[in-house]
């Protein structure tokens, strides 16, 4: 139990980690992110929040990715409701300002990035299941055989022509943020040595029949 206790610790902190990245890069003001681009579009042409769109976007992306047989677990379903409810509750309190310039907002969108890589390396990790994203960016590297940074920068370029679409905010920070968020995620899970699609993720029965045994089922070390 102590293992899953951590294990669970690792998730949480990832889905908190990750909404912080993605609010420092939307005051950075150069551009959102490709996905908040197109949470923002969605949010713009259907008047939602920007972390309910988040909340639609990552169950329609968890349908896909079903489909095409990628495992979902607890982990899946925590991240693609928490981060979108973290993610309004860090706006509503206002706790990071908003960039004075162009200087300043480029600083933020690199450490917001960078935020955003380490925090899929922790809920990553913790093997209870990846984000919807990032279950779409394995998906992607398991079919083509490309590097992982590939994959999810590919990801990152169709989301985004997407929400420019819908009316998300695109700048200069946004066309950072399409090559540098696939290599910060390269870097981080080189220097921890992950390969995310080596982990087997437990799907939601998995993890309950964990619980129900005290932790005695499941994975030997899937941290």
């Amino acid at each position: 139990m102590k293992r899953l206790a951590i294990r669970m610790i690792h998730l949480l902190a990832g889905i908190l980690l990750y909404a912080v990245g993605v609010v420092i890069v939307l005051k950075a003001n150069v551009g959102y992110a490709p996905w908040d681009v197109f949470h923002a579009g969605l949010a713009n042409v259907t008047g939602m929040s920007f972390g309910v769109a988040s909340i639609v976007a990552g169950i329609v992306v968890v349908t896909i990715v079903v489909i095409f047989g990628e495992r979902i677990g607890i982990g899946t379903i925590i991240s693609m409701t928490l981060t979108g409810i973290f993610i309004d509750i860090i706006m509503l309190l206002d706790i990071v300002p908003l960039s004075p310039n162009m200087a300043i907002g480029i600083a933020m969108l690199v450490v917001g990035l960078f935020v955003v890589a380490l925090a899929t390396y922790f809920y990553m990790r913790s093997a209870f299941g990846a984000g919807p994203r990032d279950n779409l960016m394995v998906l992607l590297k398991r079919k083509t055989k490309l590097p992982v940074g590939v994959c999810r920068s590919t990801v990152e370029l169709i989301v985004t022509l997407a929400g420019w679409r819908l009316g998300g905010m695109v700048g200069i920070g946004t066309i950072i943020s399409v090559v540098a968020v696939g290599l910060f995620i390269q870097l981080v899970f080189t220097m921890f040595k992950f390969n995310p699609a080596a982990i087997r993720h437990e799907t939601i029965i998995e993890t309950f029949r964990t619980i129900a045994s005290g932790g005695k089922q499941g994975q030997d070390d899937p941290c």
